[in-house]
């Protein structure tokens, strides 16, 4: 690190609000960013469970999916109110109208982009999604993911997700990218 680096301080004014499908690395990116950063790192998803007291499947097949997407409304909402911090949100949060406004009014999209084979290598052995929780589960996440990429283009930032990068080159990305295009988000002082 550059002597001039090092005297710099980064400021986070908004919550940044990692979204993009399951497997894009919105959780582990998202961890490695807020450590960067100095800033909590929260997890949309983990705060339903802490509440519910239950695991997002167990919400699904319990409640179904409309009463889930509720209270993951409630949860972004109450958490973007919060002190700025780097979020990372279920991979469907941000279809919604209502949440992607009040992400952008309230915080920054960061839509983290990763081709449909890079999402399914990253999920295909875990059984902890319940969309994929089908006879065809690569069939069914190729179909969630042609649905929810156009309304993903509409993130405030996007930055692609790449299987080579490190955690740390990714962060490094998102941080860089907010730096240089957000300074209402990010700014460095000296």
């Amino acid at each position: 690190m550059a002597e001039g680096t090092r005297a710099k301080r980064l400021i986070l004014h908004k919550t940044v609000v990692l979204v993009g499908m399951m497997g894009a690395g919105k959780t582990a990116v998202g961890r490695t960013l807020a450590g960067q950063l100095r800033v909590p790192f929260r997890d949309s998803d983990h705060e339903i469970e802490q509440a519910a007291n239950m695991s997002i499947a167990e919400i699904f097949e319990r409640d179904g999916e409309p009463f889930f997407r509720r209270k993951e409304t409630q949860v972004i909402d109450r958490l973007l109110d919060a002190t700025p911090c780097v979020l990372s949100t279920g991979g469907g949060a941000f279809m919604s109208a209502d949440n992607r406004t009040m992400i952008s009014k309230k915080g920054v999209s960061v839509w983290l982009n990763a081709d449909l084979d890079v999402l399914w290598e990253r999920v295909r052995h875990k059984d902890t999604r319940p969309l994929l929780r089908s006879p065809d589960p690569k069939g069914t996440l190729k179909a969630l993911y042609d649905k929810r990429v156009p309304t993903y283009g509409l993130a405030d930032v996007i930055v692609m997700s790449e299987a080579q990068r490190s955690l740390e080159a990714m962060a490094r990305i998102v941080r860089e990218t907010l730096l240089e295009t957000r300074p209402d988000v990010l700014e460095s002082q000296t």
